[in-house]
């Protein structure tokens, strides 16, 4: 990788740290989502931090933004645009909605009735929109956040599992610490830093990293590992959906885009384990699933990851 690029990463952290603080792993998270040209899910407790990371995100790389609040009466076309008649052209026009953007927060996500939240599937992965039969083609870069609330159910709908699958990531921002909370009093005190963000890279310096990550090295022994891995879910007891073909996919460019964002041109297996439960861990079933459902599910992805032997260093 290139020392140029490198830099643009670091710029792009430092600028976001600017007001998200303490969080520089989740930063990282995000980064290796946008540059691996997927989409993440924010599962928190409102108030963290989630919409203020999307937002100093899309400001540090000068793309557009976009929020919608996700609510049960929110539909289809309040998302992806509608035919509107227009008397002056005595013809239908299309109304672009707010899909039609760089980076989507789609705040409460599971807020919104199941077909809103199906309307999110084509986008998501075919980066276009169908309506009334013609397709139209969404700017890259397109960066879905998608953000819910884990405790609280009344009033929503969960998502099915093919929404689930779309999300390359998902990621919980948690709690600051004592030290960070104190340094988010400070920062916040007289203003807000959010409001003067700057850009610090380009949309094309996003597009070329996310050509460039394809070319970092995968040695076929990691690619083994991998595919243990993913293979492991799919022989244990308590599992009663393993991972897919596209997680093992997924687990892959996930692996490279996070060695790109640390700065290194290969792989190694210990990306492989920290990025293992991010992809892996929303996308299993468990026997008996209930609310716990996820922690459980993260719990096994680790415990997977100590029995699957790890590849020796050449």
């Amino acid at each position: 990788m290139e020392l140029e690029q490198s830099e643009v990463i670091e710029r792009i952290r430092k600028n976001i740290e600017k007001v998200i603080i303490g969080k520089s792993e989740v930063i990282d998270l995000m980064l290796t989502a946008l540059i691996a040209s997927g989409h993440v899910l924010l599962e928190d407790v409102p108030g963290v931090g989630k919409t203020s990371l999307a937002k100093a995100l899309a400001r540090s790389i000068d793309c557009d933004f976009k929020r919608v609040q996700f609510t049960p009466d929110l539909l289809p076309g309040d998302l992806t645009g509608i035919n509107v008649f227009n008397q002056k052209i005595g013809d239908f026009e299309f109304k672009k909605g707010p899909i039609f953007t760089n980076i989507l927060l789609a705040d409460e996500i599971n807020r919104a009735t199941p077909r809103t939240q199906s309307s999110l599937l084509e986008c998501m992965e075919e980066r276009q929109v169908t309506v009334d039969g013609v397709t139209y083609k969404l700017d890259r870069p397109f960066f879905v956040i998608a953000t819910q609330n884990p405790i609280e159910s009344y009033g929503t709908f969960p998502l099915p599992e093919a929404q689930i699958d779309r999300f390359l990531m998902k990621v919980k921002m948690g709690y600051p610490k004592r030290e960070e909370e104190k340094r988010i009093i400070e920062v916040f005190d007289k203003k807000n830093p959010l409001e003067e963000l700057k850009p610090v890279c380009t949309k094309e310096d996003v597009l070329k990293m996310q050509e460039e990550y394809k070319e970092v090295y995968v040695d076929k022994d990691v690619s083994e590992y991998i595919l243990d891995i993913v293979e492991k879910t799919r022989n244990m007891e308590e599992i009663e959906l393993g991972a897919s073909p596209r997680a093992t996919l997924f687990l892959y460019k996930t692996s490279q885009a996070y060695a790109y964002v640390k700065g290194r041109d290969f792989v190694t297996p210990d990306d492989v384990r920290y990025i293992a439960p991010f992809v892996l861990a929303h996308r299993i079933i468990l026997k008996g699933s209930g609310k716990l459902r996820d922690i459980k599910a993260e719990e096994v992805i680790g415990r997977i990851l100590e029995e699957v032997p790890v590849p020796l260093e050449k």
